[in-house]
């Protein structure tokens, strides 16, 4: 059901925040998300300024049975943060993070960014596990379960979580933690888009920074298959202070490489941090596996590393992006991931493996909903690129080079990567997490108000 003009009014009356209806000169604006794919004509924008705006929101669509979108960083690459013809609820004002230096804990607002978090944090020499672009929300990062730099040293987002505030499909606002409402705490961690709005994150800090050492190596696509297999035979022998990353590559024109890196028409890039003291001899081994094009070690503040690929994720670009997990880097799947990059098209095609492992491991893996702790890489096929006619071009590359190398990765999925609705989730999570996830949709939101995400259906 749509919104009219009369109903919209009824909302202002109740609602501190901005509302903004199509016939606003800031509608347009207010409409766009980070993917430029996505384009959506909402009813209404609700910018909530509390919380107590979220529960009039909430109540809102439900008393409407309107499809109702949540938007705080809107990065979700499906276009869940927004809608046609609904209502989207933006948190976006609510991005308030402060940092108790003593108990090493920061408490997030549900619209904050992960650089809000990253910076308040760093101000107490403080950080913890977030993702890699700065200008992703807080709350879709976490709630899907949160890989960063840091995560084989202190495990994902979720595994840093110590509370989080949400407002249910009923209205009510309720506390999660592990000593309340402790069924809703496990499926926050990692399923938490389905159950309500989080208006409101407490996490474990730890000490870390502010300076890092990061180092990564160029090295010609035709050497790939031997660098990958010296890689992944090094990658194995690091300890939880180091992380690494191998990124088959289309080279776009936008990234900032040496003259010589230009003639290329693909290449692999290893990248390392350490997440501690070292010499940058620590770090030489990127440039090792053979002759690289290109190299680079050097320490660096921690907030630059968390927002150096900031640019490449620009808001605009269309992006399209498909993951999974494997636990061993087979000879098969590098063969299967090369033979795909040689049929790259995109500007900026690529194939991640993004090593796992350390703390996220050791966390049991019925712990939280979040499935896949025992794999060794997480696996991503990503394709960005500009031109609006070239989307069916580059979505099918995308797909045929997952569904490739889907053969040779485990069961499991990030559910943050799942770019398409309509997902089996049972294949996800699992039959076991699926079956109580199921309990847990149908007894914190039974009428599916919150099913614009990778949906868990209520029992009917």
């Amino acid at each position: 059901m749509d919104a009219s003009a009369i109903e919209v009014e009824d909302l202002q009356e109740v609602f501190e925040g901005e509302i903004i209806t199509p016939g606003d000169g800031v509608y347009d604006q207010a409409r766009r998300v980070w993917n430029g794919m996505i384009d959506k004509r909402p009813a209404a924008i609700a910018r909530a300024v509390s919380v107590g705006d979220v529960v009039a929101g909430v109540e809102f669509a439900r008393q409407r049975d309107m499809l109702l979108a949540i938007r705080c960083g809107a990065h979700s690459g499906p276009g869940f943060s927004t809608c046609d013809g609904g209502l989207v609820l933006d948190l976006s004002r609510m991005n308030d993070v402060r940092v108790d230096p003593e108990s090493q804990t920061a408490t997030v607002a549900g619209g904050a960014l992960l650089g809000d978090l990253d910076r308040a944090a760093q101000a107490h020499g403080l950080a913890t596990t977030a993702g890699v672009v700065s200008h992703t929300g807080v709350a879709g990062l976490t709630l899907g379960g949160g890989v960063g730099r840091l995560h084989r040293k202190y495990g994902l987002a979720i595994d840093n979580l110590l509370a989080v505030e949400v407002v249910t499909s009923s209205g009510e606002v309720v506390q999660a933690s592990a000593d309340e409402n402790t069924d809703l705490f496990w499926g926050l961690r990692g399923a938490g888009h389905n159950f309500g709005v989080a208006t409101s994150f407490t996490f474990k800090l730890h000490a870390h920074g502010p300076n890092v050492l990061a180092g990564m190596a160029l090295y010609p696509i035709e050497s790939a298959f031997d660098v990958l297999f010296a890689w992944r035979q090094w990658a194995a022998t690091l300890d939880d202070d180091r992380i690494t990353v191998v990124q088959m590559i289309t080279v776009p024109e936008s990234m900032p490489f040496p003259p010589e890196v230009y003639g290329m028409r693909a290449a692999l890039i290893v990248a390392m941090n350490v997440n501690g003291d070292a010499p940058a001899s620590s770090l030489e081994p990127v440039a090792s596996f053979g002759a690289p094009a290109f190299k680079l070690v050097t320490p660096l503040p921690y907030l630059m590393l968390q927002s150096m690929a900031d640019d490449a994720y620009a808001w605009g670009q269309r992006n399209y992006v498909k993951g999974g997990i494997a636990h061993e880097l087979s000879d098969a799947l590098i063969k299967t991931a090369l033979e795909a990059m040689a049929d790259a098209t995109g500007p900026r095609a690529e194939i991640d493996f993004l090593q796992m492992g350390g703390a996220i491991a050791r966390v049991p893996e019925d712990a939280t909903a979040f499935s896949g702790r025992n794999g060794a890489y997480m696996v991503n096929v990503e394709n960005v690129w500009k031109d609006p006619g070239d989307d069916a071009r580059q979505m099918a590359w995308t797909r045929e080079t997952f569904g490739a190398l889907s053969e040779h990765l485990a069961s499991t999925n990030y559910v943050n990567l799942i770019e398409e609705p309509g997902v089996d989730l049972r294949s996800v999570y699992g039959d076991a997490k699926y079956e109580r996830l199921v309990d847990l949709k149908t007894k914190y939101d039974p009428a599916n108000l919150f099913r614009l995400n990778q949906n868990i259906q209520p029992r009917r």
